[in-house]
């Protein structure tokens, strides 16, 4: 963590991915959001100062288990800056596109969530909210070549 009130994490590993805010078992319409694995030293930093870590049980007895934390995706006070990196550059995602990295192969993201501490009938916490977010995606031969293409046709 880089101070109290946000957290970086770099080469981040996403589970639970609902950037579209589709309805499900753990899920409310239109709640955006997904979860990223922490390492044990900063999960044990961020339970004890109040964040909502959680852990996933490994699939085996041989496999640990997994701290993560969810991190709401919201466009309703201060938006996210999110950046979906490929070859043929940089695109910011908005509220209408960001559904798309649900089925995104990403391959690496680097993200920074901010804090936002709540006090509701006496229970308190820390709920965490995208800040920005830079992911990259991995594309197949067939959109590297189209890629390059259109990069040969704008020249």
């Amino acid at each position: 963590m880089n101070d109290a009130k946000t957290f970086l994490v770099e080469n981040a590993q996403l589970i639970f991915l609902n950037f579209s805010g589709k309805e499900g078992q753990y899920n409310r319409e239109g709640d955006r959001n997904f979860s990223v694995f922490l390492d044990d030293e900063m999960a044990k930093l961020m339970s004890k100062d109040g964040w909502n870590v959680k852990e996933l049980s490994g699939r085996d007895e041989d496999e640990p288990d997994r701290p993560y934390i969810q991190i709401a995706v919201s466009y309703k006070m201060r938006p996210p800056k999110i950046v979906l990196r490929s070859s043929t550059g940089n695109t910011n995602l908005t509220e209408e596109t960001v559904g798309v990295l649900d089925w995104a192969d990403i391959r690496t993201v680097d993200l920074i969530a901010r804090a936002y501490e709540w006090d509701v009938n006496g229970k308190k916490g820390i709920k965490a909210y995208l800040q920005s977010m830079f992911v990259t995606i991995e594309e197949d031969a067939l959109e590297r070549k189209y890629a390059i293409l259109d990069q040969e046709d704008n020249a």
